[in-house]
């Protein structure tokens, strides 16, 4: 069983900053990449930001030099630092981790609720 669990999120005015964390903890045997995707009212759920084992980074054009990803190996946790935040940023963002505990499986966190106003 694998959990993950988020912290971070908030409210916070237009062009503020907020730092979510996602760490994971269960029986892991290696962890391939681990992401944030968010989800808007009316909307689908998207990828914000996914980073790989190795630190190979990709992002939505919609958050490119405004959003950053980074990953401790050691403890299984990822970050995302969100600068410049924009209303349409305000969103249900979800961690995802694809795990290995003996089977590779796609895991999520319960969502993180960020929202920015103007």
């Amino acid at each position: 069983q694998v959990q993950l669990v988020e912290s971070g999120g908030g409210l916070v005015q237009a062009g503020g900053s907020l730092r979510l964390s996602c760490a994971a903890s269960g029986s892991i045997f290696g962890i391939e990449h681990m992401g944030w995707y968010r989800q808007a009212p009316g909307k689908q759920r998207v990828l914000v930001a996914r980073i790989t084992s190795g630190g190979n980074t990709n992002y939505a054009d919609a958050v490119k030099g405004r959003f950053t990803i980074s990953r401790d190996n050691a403890k299984n946790t990822v970050y995302q630092q969100m600068d410049t935040l924009k209303r349409e940023d305000t969103a249900l963002y979800y961690c995802n981790a694809k795990v290995n505990t003996n089977d590779w499986g796609n895991y999520w966190g319960q969502g993180a609720q960020v929202t920015v106003s103007s």
